[in-house]
């Protein structure tokens, strides 16, 4: 069987969470609309009786790195690319962008098979437009593949996996057959909580704010969460509890639920939000948040 690792790279909300979740056929890697929703790399592991493939979804990579928090996003994208077998760069149009051209530099220092996926495919009509993209794009750059996809709808999705497959050297299992991804699931309940948070709050707030599990525990019938939202001032504390603290019952309540789905038990979740100020532009505070493990 072949067995080995994937890197899903590409621009921030290009689908890349949205990709691997389908592959997986369960979510791991939370999604939303805005962009920098992943913020860690997050193995996914697919084990078919034809091998295991090793997802790994990476923050979208910036242009802009003025924050801490933004370098630490584009360092832990590069790095994903060292020590891969193969890279699948989603793209979700038919141009190219200004910060490509690092991305077409990083791809050749990597020297491995990349894949180009090109996603949303079902919103082009035009199918000459299509094909002469893909025509130019294989001038660019020697990929081993150009390929259109919907990761939303499902489409060409099967024949990804299969060519992947084809790339990944032959050896034995890396992970165990029922396992799905290398993450724990106290830090899963952290980006579902912040999930239900990035969807539900305005554009600005999301990138101010983070999500850290005080204590988890698991007791025989119940496991009770307590975790602490984090954000830069009281005005943004404000926003994220609500009037009457009708925001936080609410993304307690998406939260909550879809954490038992993940675990198969019943969940306590309780949130506070608490003022850390400038936390995203501090390396020494984005450490202590556990930004700085990768």
């Amino acid at each position: 069987m072949n067995c080995g690792y994937v890197a899903l790279i590409g621009r921030p909300n290009v689908g890349k969470s949205t990709l691997m979740n389908h592959m997986l056929g369960q979510k791991i890697s939370i999604t939303s609309r805005k962009p920098q929703t992943t913020r860690h790399r997050i193995l996914g592991i697919n084990t078919t009786e034809a091998g295991q493939i090793i997802y790994m979804d990476t923050p979208g990579m910036h242009q802009v790195e003025k924050k801490a928090l933004n370098r630490y996003l584009n360092k832990t994208a590069d790095t994903t690319m060292l020590g891969v077998d193969v890279v699948v760069w989603l793209i979700d149009g038919l141009s190219w962008h200004e910060y490509d051209e690092i991305i077409f530099k990083k791809l050749e220092r990597a020297g491995v098979p990349v894949i180009l996926a090109v996603n949303k495919v079902d919103k082009f009509k035009d199918k000459e437009a299509i094909l002469t993209f893909f025509a130019e794009a294989q001038k660019k750059f020697a990929f081993k593949e150009i390929l259109p996809i919907s990761a939303l709808k499902g489409t060409n999705l099967d024949t990804l996996e299969g060519i992947l497959l084809e790339q990944l050297p032959e050896g034995d299992l890396i992970y165990p057959e029922d396992q799905i991804t290398d993450r724990p699931e106290r830090f899963l309940a952290a980006e579902i909580v912040r999930e239900k948070l990035t969807r539900r709050l305005g554009d600005e707030l999301p990138y101010s704010m983070t999500v850290e599990i005080e204590r988890y525990e698991e007791q025989e019938k119940i496991t009770k969460i307590y975790a602490v939202v984090w954000v830069e001032r009281s005005s943004q504390k404000n926003i994220v509890i609500g009037k009457q603290g009708e925001m936080l019952k609410k993304v307690g309540t998406d939260a909550r639920k879809d954490i038992e789905k993940l675990i198969g038990s019943k969940v306590y979740l309780q949130i506070w939000v608490k003022v850390k100020s400038g936390w995203s532009n501090n390396e020494r505070a984005l450490q202590s948040l556990g930004f700085m493990d990768e």
